[in-house]
């Protein structure tokens, strides 16, 4: 059973930054592309960054380019995501997720397993 545990999360001035993590296990992490997404109050889930098997690709969201980058760690079993200038816009649940296959992509039905999310919370 795959399991995706973020951490990371909290309450950050407008310009701050945070790092995001995500612990996986249940499958081999090395083989799958990572992504995170997130949903803030009233709104619909969107895709934030993605990267590949390998680390060797990313994608970004348009709203979070230049600002976050998104690593991972096959030794450990872990992604990240780190956040810098924060602004209160991305205040949301931030989720990370395991693709079905090697390739990062951005759309939320590539991915099938997900964690239970983790807030961060930007103040103006």
């Amino acid at each position: 059973q795959v399991r995706l545990i973020e951490s990371g999360g909290g309450l950050v001035q407008t310009g701050g930054s945070l790092r995001l993590s995500c612990a996986a296990s249940g499958r081999t992490f090395s083989s799958y592309a990572m992504g995170w997404f997130r949903q803030a109050p009233g709104k619909e889930r969107e895709f934030v960054a993605a990267i590949s098997w390998s680390g060797g690709s990313t994608y970004y969201a348009d709203s979070v380019k230049g600002r976050f980058s998104i690593s991972r760690d096959n030794a450990k079993n872990t992604v990240f995501l780190q956040m810098n200038s924060l602004k209160p816009e991305d205040t949301a649940v931030y989720y990370c997720a395991q693709g079905t296959g090697r390739t990062e992509a951005s759309a939320s039905g590539l991915y099938d397993y997900w964690g239970k999310g983790t807030q961060v919370t930007v103040s103006s």
